[in-house]
């Protein structure tokens, strides 16, 4: 509950005073007008007493009496039994003009995660659902200094119970005493006392007036002689006032001297006015009582707008379409009625100010008088009833001398039960006669109350409560519980404890069976103070809650506040309960009429609800308050409330949310009509700014007939992080090919399209009359359409001169830049950039829609996008176009225009410590693009481009180059993620053929001559340099005529396409790099992408070995060479007939190489499933230097393809490049030459003797059905032989996963190196030569001596050690099935040394004792490297075997030889 400003016990005694009656006469009213006010106005700023009075109980003990204060009023006779409207419009005027002060100091209280902001002190608490409540923080909740105030309750509660009508179940508000003032310019004052003695006798005992209600039928009287010192005539005065004395006695009487002061001489002297704070009251009353003459009867439910909720509405229910759009038709306060009720001159009520005619001294006079009547007259005349009134009830009942002391004895046992009040006999009809002693009781009672005798009051309270609930008078009964506990409350030293339950009793007893909610509400206010100042919060906040009801909106609004108040001051405080409960008073205020109350209970409850995820709640409040606000005169307050209810997300029906954009249309066109200055901001429809994508450029060309464009970039395909890495990758081969290798330190990659992944850290480069595309993502978040139109960008621009320097002011640059706002308001286009502007743009509920938003700048300099400019409105389905006609005039007031920001927030930085400590975002400049001039623009179009092709098949296609800008364009490039997959020919190679396309489906891409195949024929050899063919490299240049391509300007290339090697579908991706021939700009150059996929089918698989050839070297054809190589080819047919393919050919096998070449084909042969190809070549010099390739064409038909020319030699030396040499410099040969070991060194060497180098071009034709028409395809497959007898593929071997290896934490020492006996074997290689037969008399001679050459030739460019040893005898099974029974005659060891690359000769014989066939392959040959260790040497692999034939002659007669040589 709200802190009060005075404390709970001055509040009560303040609620129940000595009530005092004036009667005036005329003369002594003209008197007290001079001051602007009536007698008992005069001394109502003095009526609290600031010294002790004294009285004496019946048991003649003191009681002191401590600031007391009494109540001064004019007599008024009229009935006053009830609150009459009159009486509740004063209230409501009362709390309508207590308002917390605009632009003060608000102060917070923080309960949980919760801000309250109230305009009082502060308390910190914590909500129970969030954390635990700390110690510290609840002394703070329990201090009374640290809760906040609402003085409207309190001015409320002050103006009810001083308005509070006088019953006959009570006498606290009977008048006690009576003053009759007389002025002492009458003529004679002693008269005048009369008749005022008369007419207060008359009005007290003549039964003609019920009201005012009188407490004793003695009535004091005491009479005051009124004296104005500016008229003079003080001795008679005197005079007077001395008779008076005589007649009334010096207790009875009093002289009063006032309006001291002489305008002439103290004009200047400021005297304080202390009536203007009492006199708030009256001043409204007769201002509502004058508005309601004027006006006829005015309800206290407000406007008529507020006037239409019915009182069954649940405050928490939102408004249904019947009620949406109401801001039409509600009314606002009556500003006058306003003014008047917050301007304290106004309430003031006059004329003037008051006490005009009063000093300083007539203040301390007044303040004299009443003192005087208090101590001499009125407390007196009180201690005098006591005691008679006590001395009635001892006689009348037979008691003891006195009830104080019986009292003792009454109530010292024990408490005696209450009589329930369920079942009454009779309510509230009974009626005691005034001399009833059980009224009697209630009057002693009452003054001892009203002079601070609280323990006497209990008593005799306790004793009345007892002897009313015994005659089932319930109303007496609840009067004298509720004073009963009043009184506990109020002793000193608190002997009892504070009995709630009788409040409890009173309150039910007043509202349910009395049906009195005036006396249940004095009740329950007196009670629920008293439960705050014990901290008792839940107990008041139920009592006050209880007390709501429909019968008055003002009080249940205030209680319900209250109790929320108590809520929030609890020990454990319950924020969620304040809040709720701050809306339903919100809602009680706003059916009141209090609609700034209302505003203010809602206002502070949204800082409990806002973000916490109750939509409903919020979006409820939310719109309350933009209604309270709009209707309180705030607009832009309205529509910030609105706006909350259209950005969040609600869960509002599709109803609902129609009927608050109504709303917001309608406050937001108010605001705009009042500011039309700048586009104000627009809540909907929801922009995602940071998926704001920029495109710069013209969007891609579609294809035209048979023309396919290039993709390039749109603003249709996704961003990917590794395509853009790759695309970069190109551009920096690109750059570097254009700079000689080298990439610019100042180099940065083309983003045509920037979205939220790209680097967006520098400002963009756009193009001066190329577009700049902005793809804007709206979303509406509502259930019903959205209608947009004239949708545009809103940018501004400036000038490339006109760049704002740090010595400008923010006002001269601001000068400088041009903006489109007020040329869009205007609808005036603009020279320095065109805006395209979208005429209409519909959004369905809760769709996500982008737009794309154009801009065409002309000039160079800084561009800043800023925003979106367009229309609202509310579209139901099918009525969006009805939005945009003009004749549609209701539903134009429905349409306003504003605009949206884009802030775009940049990428969260994570580079130094400061900024992984904070949160600090870098700057995002994809909508600052700078402006540069304008650039040549070229379009590449392909003709003929396939989508499928076999592996290793080569299609001529065509490329054509577009200049479509106004400058020359030169420097054309492309680079490419598979280089292998294309070529445009060589200038040198290139055959002549046409350049525009044809439709012969049957024309080869391949140069041919015709050539007859003769047996044994040899290959044609061709001598051409790698530098002949285009560039071996990622980047080819683009062979365009002249270099140039001039505006307008286009031609066309041929293209060569191969299929991938690799089956599947491959993504080819092409980089195309121009530049323009103006050097100098801030664009160095330009890309355009371009991305195909091809599917490639299987073809043929080509498998290809080599051996050595055991032929002699001196019987090397033709004597090129010093020893040949046999090369081996299978082809297989792996293709499955799905691309229609029924049968390949082999036209021709090609090789290409620097050492080797093909010689002829030996003897090819059809084998199972595939061909089988042997083939014989050999080694020989080069004639043209390390960079010359011999191409050898072995054609198996009646034509031969060149294949050193385009295309076949281009896709070898694109698919096929030799490894290149490392370039390593001295230092780091030396210390590798150093560190080698001798195993590193014989693994080198032998490496190179084996390695071979040869190339092999597989050429094949396949005759594809497609259509009913037969095609021809042509490919060629590659298959490096590196090794010799290691086996090569033209397919790409597949990857195989690498399984797990345990995790090692110890290095292990490398094993030496292992060199195979295999690869030392081909050091040295061993031919025997001998005749294929032999014929030997063995009847003349028994033995058979055959002479035998051993070649050794040292295969190796190293010196090598050879051994060998004849008498070795075979054991190989191949060896036994010959006769082995032979023997080697002569030398049976050799140790030689071979020089690098030296053939060397022996003759060596065999013997033979018999005819046979004899395997002469048994000298076993060791070698190894010179000065190398004996570890190193290993027998060299035998040959096959050599088989001799020894023949056995037969031995003829002696005469037949006789006969022969005659």
């Amino acid at each position: 509950m709200a802190q009060c400003v005075q404390s709970v016990q001055e509040f009560v005694q303040d609620s129940f005073v000595p009530m005092v009656a004036v009667l005036c006469s005329e003369e002594a009213e003209r008197v007290t007008r001079k001051n602007n006010l009536n007698f008992a106005e005069l001394l109502r700023p003095f009526c609290r007493l600031t010294s002790e009075g004294h009285i004496r109980d019946p048991n003649n003990q003191v009681q002191v009496v401590k600031n007391l204060r009494i109540c001064v009023n004019n007599v008024v006779t009229s009935p006053n039994t009830a609150f009459s409207p009159a009486q509740r419009r004063v209230l409501n005027e009362v709390v309508l003009s207590c308002q917390p002060q605009e632009g003060t100091a608000t102060n917070v209280i923080t309960a949980g995660d919760c801000d309250l902001n109230f305009s009082d002190h502060s308390l910190k608490a914590s909500a129970p659902w969030y954390s635990a409540w700390k110690e510290t923080l609840s002394e703070v909740s329990a201090s009374k200094h640290y809760t906040a105030t609402t003085p409207w309750f309190e001015a409320y509660r002050e103006n009810f119970l001083q308005s509070m009508p006088a019953s006959e179940h009570e006498f606290l508000n009977h008048y006690l005493a009576c003053l009759l003032v007389v002025s002492s310019t009458e003529t004679v004052p002693v008269e005048q006392f009369l008749k005022l003695s008369q007419e207060q006798h008359r009005i007290q005992h003549s039964g003609d007036y019920t009201n005012p209600k009188w407490f004793i039928p003695n009535t004091l009287k005491y009479y005051v002689l009124l004296h104005d010192m500016s008229e003079g005539g003080e001795q008679r005065a005197d005079s007077v006032y001395e008779d008076m004395k005589q007649r009334y006695g010096h207790q009875g009487c009093y002289l009063l001297k006032m309006n001291s002061r002489t305008f002439s001489a103290e004009e200047d002297e400021q005297i304080p006015d202390p009536w203007s704070q009492y006199l708030h009251r009256n001043n409204l009353q007769s201002q509502v009582s004058a508005a309601a003459t004027d006006r006829g009867p005015v309800s206290c439910q407000g406007s008529q707008g507020e006037a239409s909720n019915s009182l069954e509405s649940h405050p928490l229910q939102l408004d249904t379409a019947s009620s949406s759009g109401s801001l039409h038709t509600l009314s606002a306060v009556n500003p006058e009625l306003k003014k008047g009720a917050r301007d304290p001159e106004s309430l003031a009520g006059g004329a003037g100010s008051h006490g005009a005619s009063l000093t300083l001294n007539d203040h301390d006079h007044i303040r004299q008088f009443i003192q005087e009547f208090t101590f001499r007259g009125l407390l007196p005349h009180i201690e005098k009833n006591i005691r008679q009134l006590n001395d009635q009830l001892v006689s009348r009942k037979g008691l003891s001398r006195s009830l104080f002391t019986a009292t003792k004895k009454w109530f010292g046992g024990g408490k005696v039960p209450e009589k329930g009040i369920s079942e009454p006999k009779s309510t509230c009809g009974l009626l005691y006669p005034p001399e009833a002693p059980e009224l009697q009781i209630r009057k002693m009672a009452d003054l001892c109350f009203l002079v601070q005798h609280y323990e006497l009051a209990y008593s005799c309270y306790h004793t009345a409560k007892k002897d009313f609930l015994s005659d089932q008078a319930m109303l007496y009964a609840a009067g004298a519980l509720e004073m009963a506990a009043v009184s506990a409350f109020l002793q000193a030293g608190a002997p009892r404890p504070y009995p709630a339950h009788y409040m409890d009793t009173a309150i039910q007893t007043y509202r349910d069976v009395c049906k009195n909610m005036v006396l249940a509400e004095r009740c329950a206010l007196l009670s629920a103070e008293i439960l705050k100042s014990q901290v008792k919060y839940s107990d008041a906040a139920t009592l006050l809650i209880k007390m709501t009801s429909e019968d008055s909106d003002l009080r249940s609004a205030l209680l319900l506040e209250q109790a929320a108040h108590c809520f929030i001051n609890m020990r454990n405080p319950m924020v969620r309960k304040f809040a709720f409960h701050m809306i339903l008073a919100g809602h009680r205020f706003s059916k009141a009429g209090q609609r700034r109350h209302a505003l203010r209970c809602y206002c502070q409850a949204m800082q409990v609800y806002k973000e916490r995820g109750w939509s409903l709640a919020e979006d409820h409040i939310n719109f309350t308050i933009g209604r309270q606000s709009f209707t309180l005169s705030h607009p832009e307050n309205a529509v910030t409330a609105f706006r909350q209810i259209l950005t969040n997300d609600s869960r509002q029906t599709a109803t609902q949310q129609g009927a608050f954009l109504r709303e917001y249309l309608y406050v937001y066109k108010s605001v705009v009509l009042g500011n039309e200055d700048r586009l104000p901001q627009l809540p909907l429809p929801c922009i995602h700014s940071s998926a704001t994508r920029v495109y710069f450029g013209h969007e891609r060309r579609l294809a035209e007939g048979e023309k396919q464009a290039a993709t390039h970039v749109s603003l249709d395909q996704e961003y990917d992080q590794d395509l853009a890495a790759m695309w970069c990758h190109l551009e920096e081969q690109l750059v570097a090919a254009a700079n000689r290798g080298i990439v610019p330190a100042t180099f940065q990659p083309t983003q045509c399209c920037l979205n939220s992944q790209t680097d967006n850290l520098r400002f963009p480069l756009a193009v001066a009359e190329e577009p700049i595309i902005v793809e804007v993502t709206f979303r509406n978040p509502l259930k019903v359409p959205l209608a947009l139109s004239n949708l545009s960008l809103l940018w501004r621009f400036t000038a490339e001169g006109a760049t704002p320097s740090e010595e400008k002011t923010t006002e001269e640059s601001a000068g400088e830049a041009v903006t489109n706002e007020e040329a869009l308001t205007e609808g005036v286009s603009n020279d320095v950039v065109t805006t395209e502007i979208i005429l209409e743009f519909l959004m369905g509920p809760e769709e996500t829609k982008l737009a794309r938003l154009r801009l065409l700048p002309h000039s160079t300099g800084q561009l800043n996008i800023v925003g979106v400019v367009y229309n609202l409105a509310a579209a139901s389905s099918g009525e969006g176009a009805l939005l945009l006609s003009t004749g549609q005039q209701a539903l134009e007031v429905m349409v306003v225009r504003g605009r949206q920001d884009l802030k775009i927030q940049g990428p969260r930085l994570n580079q130094t410590k400061e900024d992984k400590m904070l949160v600090r975002h870098g700057q995002d400049r994809r909508l600052d693009p700078i402006i540069t001039p304008p650039m040549p623009l070229m379009e590449v179009f392909f003709l003929q481009f396939p989508t499928a092709l076999l592996c290793g098949e080569i299609r001529k296609a065509y490329v054509e180059f577009c200049n479509v800008s106004g400058g020359a364009l030169c420097g054309l490039r492309v680079a490419s993620t598979h280089p292998d997959f294309f070529t445009f020919g060589s200038q040198t190679t290139t055959p002549l053929t046409p350049v525009s396309p044809t439709s012969a489906e049957n024309c080869s891409a391949y140069k041919t001559t015709a050539t007859t195949r003769q047996p044994g024929s040899v290959a044609s050899e061709t001598l051409v340099s790698a530098k002949d063919f285009s560039q071996l490299s990622g980047v080819m240049e683009i062979p365009i005529e002249g270099g140039t391509l001039q505006p307008g300007e286009s031609t066309q290339l041929p293209l060569w396409l191969r299929g991938p090697d690799q089956e599947g579908v491959h993504e080819i991706n092409f980089l195309f790099y121009y530049e323009s021939t103006t050097k100098g700009i801030k664009i160095s150059h330009r890309v355009l992408r371009h991305t195909v996929f091809i599917c490639a089918s299987r073809s043929l698989s080509v498998q290809a070995s080599a051996c050595r050839s055991s032929v002699p070297p001196h019987h090397s054809v033709d004597e090129k060479g010093s020893g040949g190589t046999l090369v081996f080819v299978d082809v297989e047919n792996i293709n499955t007939s799905e691309a229609g393919v029924r049968e390949f050919h082999i036209i021709q096998v090609s090789s290409s190489s620097r050492h080797w070449c093909l010689h002829k084909c030996i003897n090819p042969a059809n084998d199972k499933g595939g061909l089988h190809f042997p083939f014989y070549c050999f080694c020989r010099s080069s004639v043209g230097g390390a960079e010359k390739y011999t191409f050898a064409d072995l054609n198996l038909g009646n034509e031969r393809i060149i294949s050193s020319s385009t295309p076949c030699g281009d896709f070898f030396f694109r698919g096929c490049r030799p490894p290149q040499p490392q370039r390593v410099d001295g230092t780091s040969s030396r210390t590798s030459s150093t560190n080698k070991s001798p195993a590193s060194d014989i693994s080198n060497i032998v490496r190179k003797c084996n390695e071979l180098d040869l190339n092999i071009i597989v050429i094949w034709k396949a005759y594809v059905v497609e259509d009913n028409k037969q095609l021809i395809l042509e490919g060629q497959l590659h298959v490096a032989l590196q090794t010799i007898g290691k086996e090569a593929s033209s397919l790409t071997p597949k990857e195989e996963a690498q399984e797990m290896a345990l995790l090692k934490f110890k290095a292990e020492v490398p094993a030496p190196v292992a060199l195979l006996s295999a690869e030392l074997s081909q050091l040295i290689k061993t031919n025997l030569h001998y005749p294929e037969t032999y014929t030997h008399p063995f009847v003349q001679e028994s033995l058979c001596v055959v002479p035998v050459t051993l070649t050794l030739s040292n295969c190796s460019s190293a010196p090598v050690d050879v051994l060998i040893d004849l008498r070795h005898k075979s054991s190989s099974p191949e060896s036994l099935e010959v006769h082995s029974s032979f023997t080697w005659v002569g030398q049976t060891q050799y140790k030689l040394q071979l020089k690098p690359l030296e053939v060397l000769c022996l003759t060596l014989r065999a013997c033979f004792l018999q005819a046979g066939v004899y395997n002469l392959n048994t000298p076993r040959v060791f070698a190894k490297l010179a000065e190398q260790g004996a570890m190193c040497e290993t027998s060299q692999q035998a040959a096959s075997p050599a088989l001799i034939i020894i023949n056995s002659a037969r031995v003829q007669p002696q005469g037949d030889v006789l006969g022969l040589l005659d």
